[in-house]
Order: C-alpha cells, then structure tokens, then sequence
C-alpha cells in the first residue's frame, strides 16, 4: 500500500498541482490509514473492504479524535479510492459509504480592532528581529493571506511602489492591496532588516529568520504568541486569527463580499459569509447594550 499512497501523492503534485500541505495532510491521514490495515495483517489496497475502512472510522471516533480530523480523514480516503479506481488498481470505489461526522461550525474568533493595534504596536525596537517581526504582522494584518502564503512570500511577489503583493494559492495566484502602516513596515525591513539576517544575499525569501534561513510556521506561530501575550491579550490568538480579524474588520466597516473572498482566496462565497454572520452578531450585541428598550 506504501507504494500506492507515495504514487497518488505524485500524482496529486505532478497532475493535480495541489499545494505542498495538502499533499503532506494526505500523505499524513493515508499513513495512520495504512498502519491501521498492516495491524490488522492487511498490506495490499484489494484486500481493503468497506467494512474494514467503516471499522477504521470507528477507531479514529473511540480514539477521541476530533470530528475535523476524522472528516479530514474521510475526505483524504475518498480521494485516494478514487485515484486508485480510476487508475484502474481497484475494480470499485469501496470509499463511496464512508460517511464523515458532522462537524458543528464553531465561529471564528477574532480581535478588535483595539486588540490588533495592541498586537502589531508590540515589536517597538529597532533590533533586526523586531523590525521583521513588525512587518510580518504589519504584512499579515493587513492582507489577511495564510502564515504558509505569508513565510514563502519572495521579494519578487512585493510591489513596493504600488503597495501590493502577488500571493501564489496552489496554481491560482490574487493580487492583494497592503495600506501604508504595513508599507512602511516593510520599507524599514527591506531598508534595515532583512540583509543584515540574511545568510545567503541571493535569496529571494522575503521573511528570514535569526539564522537567515526562510521563515517556519512553528517560528512564527511562537512569535505571534510571544507578542499576543506581551499585548496582555487574554484570546488563544493564533496567525489564522489575524486572518480572520483582517476579513471581519473589512466587511463590518462595508467591504464587499465578493472582493474580501479574491483577497483571501476563498473559492466558495458562503467560507466568506461566516464574517457577514459575525458583524451582524456584533451589531445585535451593540444594539441590546446600548438601546433603551433593547
């Protein structure tokens, strides 16, 4: 099964032209799929039964893992049966029953817009890492692109003059406007910051870290902690959560729907809506605090 699983991951890179996370989410989810099987002495894809792939469902559920993940799981299963199907390895799609958990939509948790003045006024030093570390949340604020978009940004993918960046989404790319707090963030980085971190001065990596090599996740999720913390924010705050505040501050104070969707590369309009159903929320809270007879 190893087999198949490292060829349906080529296929989804060569083919499919999917992003390097989601091949790593499939290799992941099919990896704990195939540990399960050869527990149970089976280590080749036609003598998978439904039956056996329901069973595993039911592990992952007694296992208390979370009803995302097991519906992450089911959805990297299906995909894979149907390569394997259309490949011609497997006469049937076994995976057409498996049924995913429903998952109750939790709302996004946001800051606001006092908190984030508070997050992004923290990196106040004129130390290298400060200054990187104020144009990275300056940056992320400000366009409401992933962490991932965000640590393998280029130089080349910057217009500075014109104050906007080229972000790559899979084999889609969307341009997206950065105002002047975020413009003269970075001017200061590339102006002070980024040569003196850089180990390699021809790389084209935007953000660097302390031994000037790109920027990790890990790397700046601690460093978004790290600041939400001195900024005495009490919120589990997380990079996503910047993205989240970014696309709900832009709708509560009139943005459209359909341009908040292009910025933040969302495919279906109704991902987006989930910010229209904030501000709304928001103004019913106002409105009951605040009215007279509300």
């Amino acid at each position: 099964m190893e087999r198949e699983i490292e060829n349906f991951i080529s296929y989804l890179h060569n083919i499919k032209k999917t992003s390097i996370n989601t091949e790593l989410s499939y290799k992941r989810d099919l990896g704990k799929l195939r540990q399960y099987l050869e527990e149970k002495g089976i280590t080749e894809v036609s003598d998978i039964t439904s039956e056996i792939l329901s069973s595993y469902i039911v592990y992952l559920g007694e296992n208390h893992f979370a009803a995302a993940t097991i519906s992450r799981n089911v959805a990297s299963i299906k995909a894979f049966f149907h390569y394997l199907c259309k490949e011609g390895i497997v006469e049937k799609d076994i995976s057409d029953g498996l049924k995913a958990p429903k998952i109750e939509k939790k709302m996004p948790e946001i800051l606001t817009p006092d908190e984030v003045i508070w997050l992004l006024e923290q990196p106040k030093g004129d130390t290298p890492k400060e200054i990187r570390d104020k144009a990275m949340l300056e940056l992320l604020y400000a366009t409401g692109i992933r962490v991932t978009e965000l640590i393998t940004l280029k130089i080349s993918d910057v217009n500075m003059q014109m104050g906007f960046i080229i972000c790559h989404d899979s084999n889609r790319e969307r341009i997206i406007p950065f105002g002047a707090a975020a413009k003269r963030a970075m001017a200061t980085y590339l102006e002070k910051a980024r040569n003196v971190m850089l180990f390699d001065l021809k790389s084209d990596i935007l953000f660097v870290n302390c031994s000037g090599q790109p920027m990790s996740r890990q790397g700046f999720w601690k460093l978004i902690k790290y600041y939400a913390k001195k900024a005495g924010i009490m919120a589990d705050i997380t990079p996503h959560t910047l993205r989240h505040s970014f696309a709900a501050h832009l709708v509560e104070n009139g943005a459209d729907l359909r341009s908040v969707q292009e910025m933040l590369g969302h495919s279906d309009i109704s991902t987006t809506q989930v910010y229209a159903t904030l501000t709304h929320n928001r103004i019913r809270e106002v409105y009951a605090k605040a009215h007279p007879r509300g």
